[in-house]
């Protein structure tokens, strides 16, 4: 990528997930430390067949609002493993965009650029669309944007 086009005009951080081990105890501290239940919760699929991989369920997960910021939590770590500060490890970062027209933009430039990516997908319900790669060190990223 020579030129100095962004790939997308990235407005900022819409969320950030992390992934978790046992997501009850998790949302149960996550609730106390912001004073608030989470925003989205679809912790009652977590376990069920295909929740982990499945956006519409949110990942068997939940997401908080905190201060005009999301932050999330998915429930795939295996019992017992930790997170370690010296290894990559987030389970992704999500830049807004202002349009989907952007959003089909940036699949085009990473295409265009040789980058894998899960294509623009809209998340029926929500009133989003998302646009998944993974950055060098294999960590995913995502942009998000409105549906129109």
């Amino acid at each position: 990528m020579a030129d100095s086009t962004p790939i997308a005009p990235v407005q900022g951080i819409h969320h950030v997930r992390i992934t978790v081990t046992d997501i009850a105890r998790s949302k149960d501290f996550y609730s106390n430390l912001f004073g608030r239940e989470p925003q989205i919760d679809a912790t009652e699929h977590h376990g069920e067949p295909g929740a982990a991989e499945d956006p519409q369920r949110f990942y068997g997960g939940c997401i908080f609002a905190v201060e005009g910021q999301l932050f999330g939590l998915r429930p795939v770590a295996a019992p017992g493993d930790r997170f370690d500060s010296t290894r990559v490890g987030l389970d992704h970062v999500s830049f807004s965009v202002a349009t989907k027209a952007e959003l089909t933009a940036a699949a085009e430039r990473l295409d265009a650029a040789g980058i894998v990516n899960g294509g623009v997908t809209s998340l029926t319900g929500f009133g989003m669309s998302i646009l998944s790669f993974q950055d060098p060190d294999d960590i995913n990223l995502e942009l998000l944007a409105p549906e129109e």
